[in-house]
């Protein structure tokens, strides 16, 4: 069955399209332009502002003019993680689907259900003639997956709404009333090189099968980090044989957990036997270390294809290894008053090397603005230590909980009269457009919902197709008891 036969339809036509427009973070004008094109299809007024973000205002079912206005949020972009055997241009290419029994998953990239299904539901909310709802506004912001800029940028008079409903969480039966804040970390090295000693060849390091995920979302299961590992076997090669590095790469996006590195080294060729064998015993000893969380752990040592290049001098190397395993990655502190949640985190996320300096991006996350400013001052002080200059961007806010919200609990009563049971409540530690847009609408009141979704700016990410359904019936009520 093609995607945009599924029910519910309106919905999934528009997600079908989604998959045919690029839409990665910076690259949001088809879809801008999709929307635009939409709303004058249908003759309603929309407004684009200078950042990209995309509000469509849509008239209230007739005599519920008054009801108050309510905002259906989603984001227009979406992570572009693929494996590295697949031919794919996420600039260009079609995203191309298949079904795993009731789940919806991508041919080796990421979905973009995140945010697609939102999005798309708050598309079909407005065209949908069957449901009873008051003035709305369809809100579509752009670049949420580096940062958040997009809704940072949204000014004062752009959106009319009193209430919102931000259609980006992942589990049928909760509702998130908060999230966490966060900020990047930027660290640049610079680098010395030296020839390649005699005697050496090149050889290719590759650390890979692992996970991956969401920095927020997953970094509480301590799923593995492939820079972390590979400078770990790195370090150890180094210590005891004569190898020399010449490149470390790893890492895609500043949101996704690493799920593979490589490494491009010059290994003396009486040494290759035994640095094969560490490899194999490394990574045999990492997967216990990770507890079985990483069955798919793998990693080989091959002859380069490259053919080798000038080595790191012995203090670029030595100061490099040392900044990758000093650098935080993973939870920092769990919260002391909501059970489960983790308070504090550090996504070790990118690395990659020019001839002459390396690169390193970290993405910091907490729902306590000294906490997180505090891992970003460990995050800084291990840069000026390195002798590495570091760029820090601003902070977005968390989004604090509000247990007493009025549209909490309509939320609560309708999902027990869809559902047969109040929905469980919850944070999360991951961002969410909400803290942003609260502060610049002070008073809006805000909920967070969605369908199953696994493993999002993952390729292993997935949708559960019954559960977008069900997601839909209790739009649909929410909507119509907000209205009344």
């Amino acid at each position: 069955m093609a995607v945009g036969d599924m029910e519910p339809k309106n919905l999934w036509k528009h997600f079908e399209k989604f998959l045919s427009i690029p839409h990665t973070s910076g690259n949001e004008a088809g879809m801008g332009e999709y929307v635009l094109a939409w709303a004058a299809e249908k003759g309603l007024e929309a407004e684009q502002d200078k950042a990209g973000n995309v509000v469509v205002r849509v008239p209230a079912t007739a005599g519920k003019e008054n009801a108050p206005v309510v905002v259906l949020q989603g984001h227009m972009d979406m992570v572009g993680e693929k494996n590295s055997d697949l031919d794919f241009d996420f600039m260009k290419d079609a995203i191309q689907t298949e079904m795993d029994g009731d789940w919806l998953t991508a041919k080796g990239t990421t979905l973009g259900a995140d945010n697609g299904i939102g999005l798309a539901a708050g598309m079909a909310a407005a065209e949908a003639g069957d449901i009873v709802h008051g003035p709305l506004e369809i809100l579509a912001t752009v670049d949420e997956e580096v940062g958040l800029t997009g809704a940072a940028q949204i000014q004062p008079g752009f959106l009319k709404g009193e209430m919102m409903l931000n259609l980006d969480s992942e589990e049928l039966g909760e509702v998130t009333i908060g999230c966490a804040g966060g900020g990047d970390s930027n660290l640049t090295l610079p680098l010395t090189r030296n020839d390649a000693p005699a005697g050496t060849k090149p050889f290719t390091l590759k650390v890979f099968g692992l996970r991956g995920g969401h920095s927020g979302i997953d970094i509480h299961e301590q799923r593995g980090n492939a820079i972390k590992i590979i400078t770990r076997i790195i370090a150890t090669i180094t210590a005891s044989q004569p190898a020399h590095l010449i490149e470390i790469k790893g890492g895609n996006k500043r949101n996704a957990i690493p799920r593979e590195a490589f490494a491009e080294l010059m290994i003396l060729e009486t040494a290759v036997k035994d640095v094969e064998e560490l490899v194999s015993d490394w990574i045999a000893k990492i997967a216990i270390e990770l507890g079985g969380k990483e069955k798919g752990l793998a990693g080989s040592l091959t002859p380069s294809e490259n053919g080798g290049g000038k080595v790191l001098d012995e203090k670029s190397q030595a100061t490099l290894l040392n900044l990758l395993i000093a650098l935080p990655h993973g939870v920092e502190a769990m919260n002391y008053d909501i059970e489960g949640l983790v308070e504090t985190s550090n996504n070790l996320a990118t690395i990659a090397m020019t001839d002459g300096e390396a690169k390193i991006g970290t993405s910091t996350r907490s729902s306590i603005k000294t906490a997180l400013q505090a891992l970003r001052d460990r995050i800084s002080a291990d840069a000026r230590l390195a002798g590495a200059a570091i760029v820090e961007n601003d902070p977005y806010p968390g989004w604090m909980p509000n247990v007493d919200s009025d549209l909490l609990k309509v939320f609560k009563g309708v999902h027990k009269e869809v559902f047969g049971e109040e929905p469980k409540t919850i944070a999360i530690h991951a961002g969410l457009e909400c803290g942003i847009i609260g502060e610049k609408f002070p008073g809006m009141d805000m909920i967070s919902f969605g369908p199953d979704i696994e493993h999002p700016h993952s390729p292993d990410e997935r949708v559960n197709v019954p559960t977008v359904a069900k997601f839909w019936d209790l739009l649909a009520a929410l909507l119509t008891k907000l209205a009344g």
